[in-house]
């Protein structure tokens, strides 16, 4: 079985050092989580902002759409390998430090993207702007994710909106304002929280090699089937959660004869309520499932049993509204009230999917603890490997995001391909497929595991002993 490593003593300094953090009065505290949660919508934001606007921008630099779509497969990309590059400088410099730089790049990268002259430049600035992404979302683990799972639709919801009156470059001063807000508050409120490492070593390029060799060890930990299948299944869902994002200006405008992007930008109200409505109650679902699994065996808590909350989205909830969704708008069946219903269904089945994996791989909140906040504890004690929760995070978020990569850059040219009906079938094919690794894991996790540890036969040092 994996063990913990031997703790280090660190130096009666480390006390005061560490309440530096804790002993905040509450008003701070909320100021805190309200400025990790709006950087984590900012992030989201950024990725997908730009969906209504795709046509428009295509235009100004004399591209195609899908090259556009292309460049937002790489933002989604540098997101994914984000935390490569920040968690070896906030070992290094302090976590304080790399995340205020991660909101730093972010900010002027958006500023560039705004006064991009040239494809070129565009799709630098936008590259450049993705590497901060999944750094912030990682820091905001302990905290309320509302951003994160709203931006995605509020990217686009308001991108959508400013294309149909204005420039699209106001997208993205709109951002910049957005980033340079919540940078201000982190300067202002979010404290430096120092680890036992950052009292006992000193700032070196030797620190910063060994913490760039430690993170590049999240890999191994693929090796594990629980974390592998669960990355994997959070990579097919975000598959079917950018395509759906990526096509609607695509799909619709064409389709209703619609020549304005508002309407596609408002259609991203009925996903973005999908998901706001999936995490809070696929988070309650997760939790009422873990209690009856507990009661079940007589009091014992096993970390997969969690994961059977997921299974209805994974095997009905995605398939039947991505059908209804794909076939009725190849067929123009239902009109447009269709499509929106069943994008708000796709929505809420992804989130419910979602709550209980990324519990499971992470221990991080759904938007459900926000309202029984007495439960967060509970997320934090059934994470995969909790030993090793940053690189498990990490690695999560890096498979996810090359799916989520490959669904954005894929979904236009697939359904000019094949059509709407066979793209949206091919997403269903996928998203079974996540349900059947979930299944899997829910009943055979803690076996599989158990057979790596024991060929394995090491000990995992922790993160904070690192």
């Amino acid at each position: 079985m994996l063990t913990m490593g031997h703790s280090t003593t660190a130096p009666p300094i480390a006390k005061e050092t560490f309440k530096k953090g804790t002993d905040l009065p509450s008003w701070h505290k909320y100021v805190i989580l309200f400025t990790v949660s709006f950087m984590c919508l900012a992030a989201t934001f950024s990725s997908t902002c730009l969906y209504p606007a795709t046509p428009e921008i295509a235009a100004e630099f004399g591209t195609t759409a899908e090259h556009i779509n292309v460049t937002n497969a790489g933002v989604l990309l540098a997101m994914g390998s984000s935390s490569l590059l920040w968690a070896p400088i906030a070992r290094t410099l302090g976590r304080r430090t790399a995340y205020n730089a991660a909101i730093a790049v972010l900010f002027l990268c958006s500023i560039g993207t705004a006064l991009s002259i040239n494809m070129a430049m565009f799709t630098a600035m936008r590259v450049l702007a993705g590497f901060q992404g999944t750094y912030n979302m990682v820091a905001a683990v302990g905290f309320f994710m509302v951003g994160s799972v709203l931006g995605p639709a509020i990217g686009p919801l308001v991108g959508g909106i400013i294309v149909t009156f204005a420039s699209w470059r106001i997208i993205f001063w709109v951002q910049t304002g957005m980033v340079g807000l919540g940078l201000v508050l982190s300067l202002l409120f979010v404290p430096s929280i120092a680890q036992p490492h950052q009292i006992t070593e000193k700032p070196s390029l030797k620190l910063w090699g060994k913490s760039q060799v430690e993170m590049l060890k999240v890999f191994t930990l693929l090796i594990y089937p629980n974390v592998f299948f669960a990355d994997l299944a959070c990579g097919l869902l975000a598959w079917t959660q950018y395509s759906l994002l990526a096509a609607p200006r695509h799909l619709i405008n064409p389709r209703f004869n619609l020549t304005s992007p508002l309407v596609s930008g408002l259609f991203y109200i009925a996903p973005g309520a999908g998901f706001l409505l999936g995490s809070i109650a696929g988070g309650r679902f997760s939790d009422m499932t873990m209690a009856k699994k507990i009661m079940q065996r007589g009091g014992k808590r096993v970390p997969q049993d969690r994961l059977n909350s997921g299974l209805i989205a994974f095997f009905l909830i995605i398939p039947a509204s991505q059908l209804i969704y794909g076939w009725c708008l190849q067929y123009d069946v239902g009109g447009l009230a269709l499509a929106i219903v069943a994008a708000f269904f796709t929505g809420a089945g992804l989130m419910a999917a979602f709550s209980s994996l990324n519990t499971y791989c992470a221990g991080k909140p759904s938007l459900h603890h926000f309202f029984f906040p007495e439960r967060i504890a509970n997320c934090f004690a059934t994470e995969a490997i909790p030993e090793q929760r940053t690189a498990v995070i990490a690695s999560k978020y890096f498979i996810q995001y090359i799916f989520g990569a490959s669904g954005n850059a894929a979904i236009v040219p697939l359904i000019d391909s094949i059509g709407i009906g066979l793209a949206a079938t091919i997403g269903v094919i996928l998203a079974i497929s996540g349900g059947i690794l979930v299944w899997t894991l829910a009943k055979y996790g803690g076996e599989m595991q158990a057979f790596i540890d024991g060929k394995l036969g090491h000990q995992v040092e922790t993160d904070d002993e690192k």
